[in-house]
């Protein structure tokens, strides 16, 4: 899944501007991100996916995807090592009523995970515009059961970085609570692989 290609009240409809998270410190560990207050209408921030790759038909994070999940991701304040988002269900992402299914929440911290990954490349190696990332391993874990009713926060920092490829670890918070966490390996790729000129 490339990323550098991961929505709002349904997997149609692109988030309003309400969702965009606070750009503002990053969170403690272990709590969970704060949205703060909803940028008025017209005011909120591009996200990473709309600032880079306008066009991008991921399923998790492409803003050009009609039918996925559109994730929206942004810099935590000035931090190149962690990105942080929201994201609110629709009533199609569940597994039981009023449960998030367990591959949307993989598939929204593999998106998360990959912008990081890009966000950290493109700031570590003074461009302008990030490298296409792609996801070479992760696990994710379920700690509990994940309301669907509400919107869910996700956060994901840098905790190895090399020359090419980084490891990054996420969480998706639910009410204030810690539902699943992952940690994987992302890749910056090159020209020869079938991903690059994604974005």
């Amino acid at each position: 899944m490339t990323r550098a290609d991961s929505g709002g009240p349904d997997a149609g409809s692109a988030p309003e501007a309400g969702n965009a998270p606070d750009a503002g410190s990053a969170p403690e560990a272990g709590n969970a991100p704060d949205a703060g207050s909803a940028p008025e209408a017209g005011n909120a921030p591009d996200a990473l996916q709309e600032r880079y790759a306008p066009e991008s038909i991921c399923f998790g994070c492409g803003q050009a995807n009609p039918e996925g999940l559109r994730l929206r991701s942004f810099p935590a304040g000035d931090s190149s090592e962690e990105v942080v988002a929201e994201w609110t269900p629709g009533p199609n992402h569940r597994s039981f009523p009023g449960i998030l299914n367990g591959g949307i929440i993989g598939t929204l911290l593999d998106c998360q995970c990959n912008w990081c990954a890009a966000h950290y490349f493109m700031r570590a190696r003074g461009l302008d515009h990030p490298p296409v990332t792609v996801t070479a391993e992760y696990t994710v874990r379920l700690r509990k059961p994940t309301p669907s009713e509400a919107p869910v926060q996700l956060r994901a920092r840098i905790a190895e970085a090399g020359e090419r490829k980084v490891v990054v670890e996420a969480e998706l918070f639910a009410g204030g609570e810690r539902t699943a966490t992952c940690s994987g390996t992302f890749v910056a790729i090159g020209e020869r692989h079938p991903a690059h000129g994604t974005r």
